[in-house]
């Protein structure tokens, strides 16, 4: 096992003890989704059909871990995705450093390296905001190819604008898309997605989800 693997293992064992051996300070949080699409970084993963998906996060004094999982897209199935990582205030800046992984149970052979096993598909995601904008950039550290995913975005009462892109070293396959996201209210938002580069030309994305939290 390589160094970053221990480390991806290490991160997990000591998020398990927390959500088993929470401290009373510690909050549970839970919610359940459904929309229309699996709509990921500009993609349908879903090919048009809906999705369900859900998570279960332990918090406390900035610190957090939890699960999240998705009926998954149209390639890969079942999604299930381990994160642990610190949420601070620094002035009026805000961090969010975490690390996530992906786990395709069931995914057929050679899809992401394999990711059907725990650290085959893993990155380090890190998020800046400053009032109404945010700044948001995924580290791939294993499976897939190398690249970074980054969105800048903006909000402004219930509309949020997001800019997302790649920076691949297969430069073949970077792309951007812009999403316009409205919420209705806490749980109905509605998201336009749209390609804007010339090798994905694909037609708009229109997705409805709603979400609710579960009290725990």
């Amino acid at each position: 096992m390589n160094k970053m693997k221990t480390l991806l293992a290490a991160g997990v064992a000591a998020a398990s003890m927390t959500m088993v051996a929470a401290p009373a300070s510690a909050e549970v949080s839970a919610s359940a989704s459904v929309a229309s699409m699996y709509l990921w970084r500009g993609f349908d993963l879903s090919d048009g059909s809906p999705a369900v998906s859900g998570d279960i996060t332990v918090s406390g004094a900035g610190f957090y871990a939890g699960v999240w999982g998705s009926s998954g897209d149209d390639t890969a199935g079942q999604e299930v995705d381990y994160y642990a990582g610190y949420a601070t205030e620094v002035g009026a800046l805000s961090v969010d450093l975490s690390v996530w992984n992906y786990v395709y149970p069931g995914a057929s052979a050679g899809f992401v390296d394999n990711g059907d096993t725990y650290g085959d598909l893993s990155e380090i995601i890190l998020g800046l905001g400053l009032g109404p904008v945010s700044l948001t950039i995924y580290d791939n550290i294993a499976g897939a190819n190398g690249y970074f995913y980054y969105t800048l975005g903006y909000d402004v009462a219930q509309f949020s604008f997001t800019l997302g892109g790649t920076d691949s070293d297969d430069e073949d396959s970077n792309y951007a898309h812009f999403d316009v996201s409205y919420a209705y209210n806490d749980n109905l938002s509605f998201t336009f997605s749209q390609m804007i580069d010339e090798d994905n030309d694909d037609d708009m994305n229109f997705v409805v989800s709603y979400s609710l939290p579960i009290s725990m």
